[in-house]
C-alpha cells in the first residue's frame, strides 16, 4: 500500500504551545506518521507539508496537490495526526473524506482522534468532529473580526503597509509617523495638481527625476511588498497619482472598514458603500493641510468626466505595443477619430520617441499583410518549406517523448530505492534519523523528475499544437482570404501582438512588426 503523510501547522497553533512543548510541530508530525506507516510496511509515496497554514484555507499549496495526486491514484491512503489537520470544514470532510476518497479507492487514517474511514462504525464521530472544527472556525473568524473592528473604531492603521509618505512608528503599534524621505513627494503631487498640473503632467515630472514609485520604493526599502494587479511598468502612472490625491491618509484620517469578507470560509471580499468606511481624524501628523486638499479635490471633481466606450473592447486592445519600449498603446480620440498612442509617452520625456497611429490605418495594413501572407503561402517553395518544418517538428515530439519516458522510468527507480530504505528501517539495518535523511534525498530527486516530465509534457503540448497549426493554416487562409473588414474575433484568432514604430521624417512609412498566431 502507498501512503501520502500529510502535515500541517499554522500560526495559531505555535502560539498555543509553550517553549519547550513540541508536539504540534511539523517535525513531529512527519516522525510519528512515518514511524506508523513503518511500522504498517506501507510504502511513503510522499510527505506533504503545510507551514503557517489555517485549516480553513483552501489555498494550501501541499493540500491541494495532494487531491491532485489523490484524483491520479497514486497512492491509497492518506495519513495524518488528526482529521483537523486536514482539514476544519465539515464540507471538505464530506466532499472528500467521505465522497471521493471513497470514489477514489483511498482511505483516510487519521491517528490522534482514531478517525479510520475504512472502520465504518466512526464516521458519526468523524462527522462530529468536523463540525465541532466547523464552529470552531466560525467562533474564531466572529472573534477576529470583533478585535479588528474595535482597533478599527480607534483609530488603530491596520494595513500590513504603511501609506506612501508614511512609516509605520516603531514605538507605537498601529500608529503612523512622517516618512521625511517621500512626505515631500506626496506634496509636490497635490501642489501641482493645485497648480493645474494634470494627473500625465505630474507623472511625467516624476519620472524625469528618477522619483521611485510607490511600489519600487517600499521594494527598495526590503518590504516584501506586492500589489493585486499584474504590471511591469516602474513609471508613475495616473492611477498612483489619483490614488494618493483621493487618499485622506494625507489629512491625519485613517480611512478602514472599506470591504469585509464574503465568509468566513473565503478570501473574496465585498466592496462597502462609503458611508460604512470607518474613518478617524487626528490620528497622526498630517503631510497635507486641509486648505491644499480641498483646492485639490474641488479639481477633482471639475475635471471628472464619464468615461467612453466602455461597454466596447477595442479593435486592437491588449495587442498592440510601442516598437521602442514596449509600452502598451492606448486608446485616444482626436477630432472623431481614434488612434492609438504610445503610454510612456506622455510621462517620461526621455523613456522612448513614441509612437502612435490612427486605428482605420492600422486595420488597413494588417488586411494587406494578412493578404501578402495569403500570396506567399500559395507559392509552391512556401509549401514546401512547411513541410521540412513540419519534419523537423516531429523529430523534436519524438525526442521530447524519449526524454519523458526516460525521466519517468529515472522516478520509478527513486521510488524503488525508497522502498528499500523502509526495508531497511523496519530490519533495523539503518536508523530512523538516517531513514528520514536518505528518503529526504530521494524524494527531492523525485521532484527534480517531475519537474522535469512536467517542463516536457508542457513542450510536448506546444510542439504538437505547432503541428497542428502548421496542418490547419491552409484552412486558415482559406476562411480569411477575402476578408475585407477586421472584426475584433479575427485579431484575437491572427494575431500574437503587433509592434508599432512613430512616421518616419518627410515619409509616411513606419517601422510595423506583426507577430502572426500562425
Amino acid at each position: 500500500m502507498k501512503v501520502a503523510i500529510y502535515c500541517r501547522l499554522s500560526d495559531e497553533d505555535k502560539n498555543k504551545q509553550s517553549d519547550d512543548d513540541d508536539s504540534e510541530s511539523i517535525q513531529n508530525q512527519k516522525t510519528m506518521l512515518i514511524k506508523y506507516a513503518v511500522d504498517n510496511n506501507w510504502e511513503i509515496y510522499g510527505i506533504y507539508s503545510d507551514d503557517d497554514y489555517r485549516g480553513s484555507d483552501r489555498n494550501r499549496p501541499a493540500f491541494n496537490q495532494l487531491l491532485k495526486d489523490a484524483e491520479n491514484r497514486k497512492f491509497s491512503v492518506v495519513l495524518c495526526k488528526s482529521q483537523a489537520r486536514f482539514t476544519r470544514e465539515l464540507e471538505l470532510v464530506e466532499k472528500y473524506i467521505h465522497g471521493l476518497f471513497v470514489i477514489w479507492g483511498i482511505r483516510f487514517i487519521g491517528l490522534a482522534d482514531n478517525a479510520d474511514t475504512e472502520n465504518l462504525g466512526n464516521k458519526k464521530q468523524r462527522q462530529i468532529n468536523g463540525l465541532v472544527n466547523e464552529w470552531y472556525l466560525e467562533d474564531l473568524s466572529n472573534n477576529i473580526k470583533s478585535v479588528f473592528h474595535t482597533k478599527q473604531l480607534d483609530g488603530e492603521y491596520l494595513s500590513s503597509f504603511a501609506a506612501y509618505g508614511y512609516l509605520k512608528d516603531p514605538n507605537e503599534k498601529g500608529h503612523l509617523i512622517v516618512d521625511g524621505e517621500v512626505s515631500k513627494v506626496v506634496r509636490e503631487i497635490f501642489e501641482l495638481f493645485a497648480q493645474g498640473y494634470s494627473k500625465t503632467a505630474i507623472c511625467r515630472t516624476l519620472n524625469n527625476k528618477g522619483i521611485l514609485t510607490p511600489t519600487e520604493y517600499k521594494k527598495q526599502q526590503g518590504l516584501n511588498y506586492k500589489i493585486s494587479h499584474k504590471t511591469t511598468t516602474k513609471l508613475w502612472q495616473e492611477s498612483t497619482v489619483r490614488g494618493i490625491l483621493t487618499n485622506e491618509v494625507y489629512i491625519g484620517t485613517v480611512v478602514q472598514n472599506r470591504s469585509i469578507n464574503i465568509s468566513y470560509k473565503s478570501t473574496k471580499k465585498r466592496e462597502l458603500p462609503k458611508n460604512e468606511w470607518i474613518r478617524v481624524p487626528n490620528m497622526h501628523e498630517p503631510i497635507i493641510d486641509i486648505d491644499l486638499w480641498n483646492k485639490a479635490h474641488e479639481m477633482l471633481a471639475q475635471r471628472a468626466r464619464p468615461w467612453k466606450d466602455t461597454d466596447k473592447k477595442g479593435l486592437f486592445a491588449g495587442k498592440v505595443k510601442c516598437i521602442y519600449c514596449g509600452s502598451p498603446l492606448r486608446s485616444k480620440i482626436s477630432k472623431d477619430k481614434r488612434y492609438l498612442v504610445c503610454n510612456s509617452r506622455y510621462l517620461y520625456d526621455s523613456k522612448c520617441d513614441g509612437s502612435g497611429i490612427p486605428v482605420a490605418m492600422l486595420e488597413s495594413i494588417v488586411l494587406e499583410e494578412l493578404a501578402k501572407t495569403i500570396a506567399e503561402y500559395d507559392i509552391g517553395n512556401e509549401v514546401e518549406r512547411n513541410i521540412i518544418f513540419e519534419n523537423r517538428l516531429q523529430e523534436s515530439i519524438e525526442q521530447t517523448k524519449r526524454n519523458i519516458a526516460s525521466y519517468r522510468q529515472k522516478y520509478d527507480n527513486a521510488t524503488k530505492a525508497i522502498k528499500g530504505l523502509y526495508m531497511d528501517k523496519t530490519r533495523e539495518i539503518i536508523t530512523e534519523d538516517d531513514f528520514i535523511g536518505l528518503s529526504r534525498d530521494f524524494h527531492q530527486e523525485q521532484e527534480n523528475y517531475k519537474q522535469l516530465i512536467s517542463e516536457c509534457e508542457q513542450k510536448l503540448e506546444s510542439l504538437e499544437s505547432k503541428v497542428k497549426t502548421a496542418v490547419d493554416k491552409k484552412q486558415l487562409f482559406e476562411e480569411y482570404r477575402s476578408i475585407t473588414k477586421l472584426e475584433r474575433i479575427h485579431v484575437d484568432s491572427l494575431i500574437e501582438c503587433i509592434l508599432v514604430g512613430r512616421k518616419q521624417p518627410g515619409t509616411k512609412t513606419r517601422d510595423i512588426v506583426i507577430h502572426w498566431k500562425f
